[in-house]
């Protein structure tokens, strides 16, 4: 579980980091691609945020 929190951090981060870079670029060709990374890495993200929750709720069967 520490390891699938650790990459939604990293995930995270990266959203920030392209968020900014996508903000900053002077191009419409790096503002785009910035972007598309911005939303590939969100659903990467919401999938891990659903699979800890998953594995959780498990766990939480599994103790009861």
């Amino acid at each position: 579980m520490r390891d699938m929190q650790a990459h939604l951090q990293t995930l995270r981060a990266n959203i920030a980091q392209c968020e900014r870079l996508r903000r900053d670029a002077k191009s419409k060709t790096k503002r785009d691609v910035f972007g598309k990374l911005v939303a590939h890495y969100r659903v990467l993200a919401g999938e891990l945020e659903r699979a800890i929750a998953e594995e959780k709720a498990q766990e939480s069967k599994d103790v009861q």
